[in-house]
């Protein structure tokens, strides 16, 4: 497929990204920001979006424009594997823009709560068969898990779907077989965090 005419336009957007752009059309609808007519008009241009960049005009006289829309994070992603004993992260480690993590039979822990987050934005991207994953994320932080699949399984996420300036924000998707998924908090009971 050829690049559009002038070169790259940037980052191309997903679904999620449009309806969260839709969503912040719509709450300043609700506060009187815009008129029907205006709204009408600026989702026809959201709805047509096909890059970040397209949906600047449609939010650029709105407050927090930046909050709806996190560009998709560039380059490629980190693989990590998990075997049948399957694959922990926790504690201080560097956490990449995007995570490839590939499962069959093992579990997965992915414990963001004390990782070096450089990006505002990660990527998680799970192929997992039998096995389950749990993510922990820090205090603040939020997750998308729309783009997520389940077989058998299931999937659940105890923490906010809208990103939140200043808060790291994960974006989990791919499939899952028969494990479940939880993105969730860590726990704190009688001293022990789990």
């Amino acid at each position: 497929m050829q690049p559009p005419s002038g070169g790259s336009r940037g980052i191309r957007i997903s679904d999620a990204d449009r309806e969260r752009a839709a969503q912040r059309l719509h709450q300043a609808l609700a506060e009187g920001r815009i008129t029907v007519a205006e709204l009408e008009e600026r989702l026809t241009a959201v709805y047509a979006a096909r890059y970040a960049d397209d949906l600047t005009p449609p939010l650029a006289d709105l407050p927090d424009v930046t909050a709806p829309v996190l560009s998709t994070p560039a380059g490629p992603p980190t693989i990590l594997r998990a075997g049948v004993g399957g694959l922990r992260r926790t504690g201080v480690w560097r956490v990449p823009a995007r995570l490839r993590v590939h499962s069959g039979m093992g579990s997965v822990l992915l414990d963001f709560t004390d990782a070096e987050l450089p990006h505002p934005v990660v990527e998680v991207e799970l192929q997992l068969g039998a096995g389950s994953a749990r993510l922990l994320v820090p205090a603040g932080a939020t997750a998308d898990i729309d783009g997520l699949v389940s077989g058998m399984g299931s999937v659940r996420s105890k923490v906010p779907a809208t990103p939140v300036p200043g808060h790291p924000h994960f974006r989990v998707y791919g499939r899952s077989g028969l494990g479940s998924v939880t993105v969730r908090r860590r726990y704190r009971f009688a001293g022990i965090t789990f």
